[in-house]
């Protein structure tokens, strides 16, 4: 689905009542007054959304697809964090962007289906559906690709789950040459930024954890790569779903030549208190198994808290 690819950065607060004093004799208003704030606080908690579960998640996700093929414009916003930031053709965009996007939406979407659908947790409050697309779809009499490898984070917001990212990578063949990358796009303004985003210690751990992995992946330093994954690790490219010790071969035991790469316009966030996200541009150069890596990439990594330390838990990346 050729849609926006939406990163929604949601920060978890936690709520903190008072205890009420014991009261003192024949004070049965004192009592009454109690009983009716308690009564208060209880009617005013915020519903939470129920643990998600696959089915429900996955009908979420093909309502999303709906909206996609019949332009429901409507159906964005309240599927959308108000708090967002994803890539679209310029780079980041904000949500209303992102809904701008999809009302000048022109693809004549004739089918869609899914194959291959699962669900991982990140803690409790972040879920990762991953599956293999395959659509029949034009824009401007462009055949869209399919079939594709999509990943779909959602987020517990409130009562609901709202779609946290979306990114689709086109299945590849590991023997076929890599695809040619498009010219990138003249520079614009980076607009997508949340307004309480700014450079701080999150994101500069963030990417110290980034760089690390990479420096391990440029030097074929095996432990290194496996020293930042968390146990359950995974990533998501147009090859479909790496676990983690296939990715740490793919990453570590290639042979490959020149390797180099660089950062830039990184960005983290906290998500919940043990999931964190941190997306930027990387710049590569050299081959592996006698093939050009890819050029330009959009990253996306979260983070998951294993006791002390943050580890990478889901990584994937889209083509500039």
């Amino acid at each position: 689905m050729k849609r926006f690819c939406m990163i929604i950065f949601v920060c978890a607060a936690a709520a903190f009542f008072a205890a009420c004093g014991a009261p003192t004799a024949n004070t049965g208003t004192n009592n009454a007054n109690a009983s009716n704030a308690n009564a208060s606080n209880t009617n005013s908690a915020k519903p939470v959304a129920a643990a998600p579960t696959k089915d429900a998640l996955f009908a979420l996700e093909k309502s999303a697809w709906e909206a996609w093929k019949n332009h429901d414009t409507k159906f964005w916003d309240g599927y959308l964090s108000d708090k967002g930031v994803g890539f679209g053709k310029n780079g980041r965009e904000d949500k209303a962007a992102a809904i701008k996007s999809m009302s000048e939406n022109k693809a004549d979407v004739k089918s869609y289906s899914f194959s291959d659908e699962q669900m991982t947790m990140l803690g409790a409050d972040v879920a990762v559906l991953t599956f293999k697309g395959t659509q029949d779809y034009t824009t401007d009499g462009k055949k869209g690709p399919s079939p594709v490898w999509a990943s779909s984070v959602y987020v517990r917001d409130g009562d609901k789950w709202k779609e946290l990212m979306y990114v689709e990578n086109p299945v590849v063949d590991p023997k076929a040459p890599p695809a040619k990358a498009a010219a990138p796009a003249p520079a614009k303004k980076d607009t997508a930024k949340p307004a309480d985003t700014k450079p701080d210690t999150l994101t500069d751990s963030l990417m110290a954890i980034e760089t690390k992995g990479w420096e391990a992946w440029k030097t074929r330093d095996k432990a290194g790569v496996e020293s930042v994954m968390s146990k359950d690790f995974m990533y998501v490219s147009g090859l479909g779903r790496t676990a983690r010790a296939d990715a740490i071969k793919l990453w570590a035991e290639q042979k490959c030549e020149g390797l180099d790469y660089k950062f830039s316009e990184p960005a983290g966030l906290s998500i919940t208190p043990d999931v964190s996200l941190v997306t930027y541009k990387a710049d590569v150069k050299g081959k592996c198994d006698g093939k050009p890596v890819p050029p330009a990439l959009w990253v996306a990594s979260f983070d998951l808290k294993e006791g002390d330390a943050w580890k990478n838990a889901f990584y994937t990346d889209v083509p500039r």
